[in-house]
C-alpha cells in the first residue's frame, strides 16, 4: 500500500535529538510534514530549518504545558495525523539499595507521566478527528532483565500503556504502536561506549553490530503510516537481535559464520 501523505502533519516529541531526529529527518524525506519539539528549544528550531519543518519547546511533565502545545499546533497547522514519543530521560547504573529516589521519580515522570500526558493530549483529538496514528519509544530492556532499575520498568509501562490505548482507541480509527529499540548509535551512546553497554556488546547480538537511529526511524515511520493500517497494540522490536541473542551465553555465545571464501571446505 502506497501512502497518500499530502499534507499530513506528524509531531515528534523529543525530536531534536537521537532516535527522534532520525524520525524527523526520516519522515520529513518521505513527504510528512513534521514538527519538531523538544525541551531543548534552540536544537528543536535547528532541526526544523534543516527539514523545513516547525519548531515547538514543551516540558512533557507538565500536562497543562502538553495541552497547551497539542492546542497550539492544532490551531496554527490543522489536525496531527501522527504522534512520535521520543523523549526520555536515562539513567547510570545504581544497586537497588543505593538507587537514589530523586533519579527514580524523574525517570518515571518523564518516562510514563510525561509519555501519557502527550498520548492523553494528542490521543483525544485524534479521535475527535476518528483518524491518527500513535508510535512510542520503549526499549529492549522493557522485555527482560536489566541492571537499569527505573529506566527498565519505565519502558516496561509504555509498552502497556501503548497496548491498553489501543483498546480504549481503536473504535475511534486511532492506532497506538510502539517500538522498543536495542543499543542504537545515538550521540549519546557514542559519546559514552562503554558507559552503559559491555566493551563486547556486539558479540552479544545476534547480527554482530547495533542499530543505527535511522534503522528505528524506519520501523516507527512503518507504523505511523496507512502501510500499518491493521497493526495496533504491537511493540516492534529493532534490537539487532539483542533478545534473540541473549541465552546463548550459555551455550558459548552467538557463531560466528565463515564465509565461503574463508570456508576449510573449499
Amino acid at each position: 500500500m502506497k501512502d497518500n501523505l499530502g499534507s499530513r502533519l506528524c509531531v515528534v516529541i523529543g525530536g531534536a535529538n537521537g532516535i527522534g531526529a532520525a524520525c524527523c529527518r526520516l519522515m520529513s524525506s518521505r513527504g510528512w510534514r513534521v514538527a519538531v519539539v523538544d525541551l531543548d528549544a534552540g536544537a528543536a528550531e535547528s532541526l526544523a530549518k534543516e527539514i523545513g519543518g516547525s519548531s515547538y519547546c514543551v516540558d512533557i511533565r507538565s500536562l497543562d504545558s502538553v495541552e497547551q502545545l497539542a492546542s497550539d499546533i492544532e490551531r496554527e497547522q490543522g489536525p496531527v495525523y501522527s504522534l512520535v514519543v521520543s523523549a526520555a530521560a536515562f539513567q547510570d547504573r545504581y544497586p537497588p539499595d543505593e538507587f537514589p529516589m530523586d533519579l527514580w521519580r524523574s525517570v518515571m515522570q518523564v518516562n510514563v507521566e510525561g509519555t501519557f500526558n502527550v498520548n492523553r493530549a494528542f490521543g483525544r483529538r485524534m479521535v475527535r478527528e476518528r483518524k491518527g496514528s500513535i508510535v512510542n519509544i520503549a526499549s529492549t530492556v522493557a522485555h527482560g532483565s536489566s541492571p537499569l532499575h527505573a529506566y527498565g520498568p519505565s519502558k516496561a509501562a509504555i509498552v502497556n500503556l501503548t497496548r491498553g490505548l489501543a483498546g480504549q482507541w481503536g473504535r475511534a480509527g486511532v492506532r497506538v504502536n510502539s517500538v522498543s529499540p536495542g543499543a542504537t548509535l545515538t550521540p549519546r551512546v557514542t559519546a559514552r561506549p562503554l558507559g552503559r553497554y559491555a566493551s563486547d556488546v556486539n558479540s552479544q547480538l545476534a547480527l554482530g553490530r547495533r542499530v543505527d537511529p535511522m534503522e528505528v526511524a524506519e520501523g516507527v515511520e512503518f507504523l505511523a503510516s496507512d502501510r500499518a493500517s491493521a497493526i495496533t497494540g504491537t511493540d516492534l522490536l529493532i534490537d539487532a537481535g539483542w533478545l534473540t541473542a541473549s541465552t546463548w551465553g550459555l551455550y558459548g555465545g552467538v557463531p560466528a559464520i565463515e564465509s565461503e571464501a574463508e570456508s576449510p571446505n573449499e
